[in-house]
């Protein structure tokens, strides 16, 4: 059973920074890409972020991306946060065929 399990959300002031991680179960880590999504209320879930089997990274201003194969583990570190950037983030493991998705963490940037 695959299992995605995102931590590290929680409250944060403005300009403040924070790491999240995706914890992968059941899968063959290397094998997916992996990604970060927001979502904040009343608005589409958005990518943020993109890391390849390889380890080519994507992501917007102020974000970055990165994996730990051999801890099954993708990581999220956000800086110079802001009040926009407050939402529930969700990991996914992607593939050409299949994407998994974890049960989100949410962020909250607030002074």
């Amino acid at each position: 059973q695959v299992q995605l399990v995102e931590s590290g959300g929680g409250w944060v002031q403005p300009g403040g920074s924070l790491t999240l991680s995706c914890a992968a179960s059941g899968l063959t880590f290397t094998s997916y890409v992996m990604k970060w999504y927001r979502q904040a209320p009343g608005k589409e879930r958005e990518l943020v972020a993109s890391i390849s089997t390889g380890g080519t990274a994507n992501s917007v201003p102020r974000f970055f991306i990165s994996r730990d194969n051999a801890r099954n583990s993708a990581y999220l570190l956000m800086n110079s946060l802001k009040s926009e950037d407050t939402a529930k983030y969700y990991c996914s493991a992607e593939t050409e065929i299949i994407k998994y998705w974890g049960q989100g963490t949410q962020v909250t940037v607030s002074s």
